[in-house]
């Protein structure tokens, strides 16, 4: 039943012919699952009939090229935009149905830049955190856990607009976190950054992972960062999802050397300037059809 309990199971008591036989169990509750998920613009299908499911505290990767439908995916799993046809569930709640508990429980690091410049990094944190209901006390102690966390504590009290591009990255990560979220989607976290802020950022993304128990949705076109990062990934083009598996399964069925080969051997080598011109359409769209 979709939903349902991921039940995966070795032998463990099973009575045969009188001999009991060691089984053991192991339990895994899917934090994302989507059946069918479709969304369509004007007759243009930019996700179509998408279904894969993503395990409690797993890091997994979206990967396509532009206008491939990762954007659009992941703002209907936040409830940014409503599903055309499909289901989706996240942390076991319906993205139609229970969108209020779906938000309560996921936190979001999209591409465009959503702090106030204005304020200070405290301050962003802080006014984040009362729009989820946060009280004093838990305020204070969730920002200095999170700064701690992206090593930010020092510039707490700096206004943002100060902040170096990988600084306000750091710190739109320690944002979503502020409401505990189960789920965290990370759409292109590193895009722009040097190579040396990249791989900082790589190691608050595990060290959330390993530390909070979070599950993350990243999307990325630096195929090394997702072969780094992702216990599973799933290669989206044309609005369906091509491939899905672990990094070095993918490698070895396909006998490539990197991901990035796999990831071109589905997608091809043609530069998409049509589907990048498309995407922005989309994105265009997408704001007039939410809700």
């Amino acid at each position: 039943m979709l939903f349902a309990l991921v039940r995966r199971q070795r032998i463990h008591w099973q009575i045969s012919n009188g001999v009991k036989w060691n089984i053991i169990k192991r339990n895994f509750m899917l934090a994302i699952e989507t059946k069918n998920l479709t969304k369509e613009f004007n007759g243009l299908k930019a996700v179509n009939n998408v279904s894969f499911g993503v395990e409690e505290g797993e890091i997994f990767g979206l990967l396509g090229p532009n206008g491939a439908g990762k954007t659009t995916t992941i703002k209907m799993l936040a409830t940014l935009l409503k599903p055309t046809k499909g289901e989706a569930k996240v942390c076991g709640f319906d993205v139609l149905k229970q969108r209020d508990e779906v938000r309560n429980s996921i936190g979001i690091v999209f591409q465009e830049p959503a702090l106030d410049n204005r304020l200070t990094g405290y301050e962003n944190l802080d006014f984040h955190a009362r729009l989820y209901g946060l009280d004093s006390e838990t305020r204070k102690k969730r920002i200095k856990e999170v700064l701690n966390l992206v090593e930010l504590e020092d510039k707490a009290n700096v206004i943002v607009r100060n902040y170096s591009g990988g600084m306000q990255r750091r710190l739109e990560i320690a944002r979503g976190l502020m409401h505990y979220p189960k789920v965290l989607f990370l759409d292109e976290p590193t895009l722009g950054l040097d190579p040396q802020t990249r791989h900082r950022i790589w190691d608050y993304i595990l060290q959330l992972n390993q530390k909070e128990k979070i599950t993350i949705i990243l999307t990325t076109h630096y195929m090394e960062e997702a072969d780094y990062l992702c216990q599973k990934v799933g290669i989206i083009d044309f609005g369906k999802i091509v491939a899905l598996d672990t990094p070095q399964n993918l490698k070895n069925i396909f006998k490539k050397p990197t991901l990035e080969d796999v990831f071109l051997h589905f997608t091809g080598r043609r530069i998409r300037e049509t589907e990048a011109n498309q995407n922005e359409k989309l994105k265009r769209m997408g704001h007039r059809f939410r809700r």
